[in-house]
C-alpha cells in the first residue's frame, strides 16, 4: 500500500542505507557483474541475490565449489571501497534526517564500516552517532539482531522503531524484530514488496518530516 497522508509514532527511526538513505545501484551493478562473470554466474541472478546481504553471505550462497570465498569476499570488499562514482541521496533523505534528532536514528547496513562512511560522505548524508556494519553484527539480515541491537543503543524496544527498507532481506529482518516496516520502492516491485508484508510503501524519502514535542515523535507522510 502506498503510504499517503498517514502519520506514525515512534520512539526511533532505524535506517538501511544502499537503496534507501542513498542509491549505490551504479558501483554496485559494476562490482557484482564483474565478479558473476569471473565465476561463470549469470550476473542478473547474483545482482537480485546480493541485495542487502553481506558480501560474504553472497560469495559463501553463490560462489562455485572450489571458490577461495575469502579471497573473493577481500576483492568485492575493495572494489566497492573504491568505487563510490554515481552514488546519490534518494530524494527527501537529507531533509528527513534533519528533521529527526540525532539520538533518535541510526543506520543498520550490510556494508561495513568503512564503506557506509565513505558512501555516505559521497552521497552528502550525516553520519550518525549510532552506526550499525556487518562487521559489527555476527548474523546479517534478513536475521532481525542488527535492529534489535540498534534500537537498544538508542534507548528504545524495537516495537517502538520505525524501520525503512529496500531489500527483500532487509524488510524480513525489520519484521523479525518486530518492527513497523516502510519499505522503499528502489529495489523491489510493488508486488513483491506487498508480499512481504511492510506496513506500507514510498517511492522516496520526499514529503516525510518527524516532529517531536516531550520525547514523543511523529512521522508524518504528505
Amino acid at each position: 500500500m502506498l503510504l499517503t497522508q498517514v502519520e506514525f509514532r515512534a520512539s526511533c527511526f532505524l535506517f538501511d542505507m544502499d537503496g534507501t538513505l542513498l542509491n549505490s545501484h551504479a558501483p554496485v551493478i559494476r562490482a557484482y557483474t564483474d565478479w558473476a562473470r569471473r565465476r561463470g554466474l549469470d550476473p542478473e541472478m547474483v545482482l537480485r541475490e546480493c541485495q542487502g546481504r553481506r558480501v560474504i553471505d553472497t560469495v559463501r550462497a553463490l560462489a562455485p565449489p572450489g571458490t577461495d570465498i575469502e579471497a573473493d569476499t577481500a576483492a568485492l570488499k575493495q572494489i566497492e571501497l573504491d568505487d563510490v562514482e554515481g552514488i546519490v541521496e534518494i530524494p527527501g533523505a537529507r531533509d528527513l534526517l534533519a528533521s529527526i534528532p540525532e539520538d533518535r536514528w541510526a543506520v543498520v547496513t550490510s556494508a561495513e564500516r568503512p564503506l557506509a562512511l565513505r558512501r555516505l560522505k559521497a552521497a552528502g548524508l550525516p553520519v550518525p552517532k549510532v552506526l550499525f556494519s556487518s562487521d559489527e553484527i555476527v548474523r546479517g539480515k534478513p536475521a532481525p539482531d542488527g535492529f534489535i541491537t540498534a534500537a537498544g543503543a538508542l534507548g528504545a524496544a524495537p516495537g517502538q522503531a520505525i524501520v525503512f527498507e529496500d531489500s527483500a532481506a532487509g524488510i524480513a529482518s525489520g519484521l523479525a524484530a518486530g518492527s513497523l516496516v516502510i519499505a522503499i520502492t528502489s529495489t523491489l516491485s510493488v508486488a513483491q514488496i506487498d508480499a512481504l508484508g511492510p506496513r506500507g510503501y514510498l517511492h522516496d524519502l520526499r514529503g516525510l518530516h518527524v516532529s517531536h514535542d516531550n520525547g514523543e515523535m511523529r512521522l508524518r507522510v504528505a
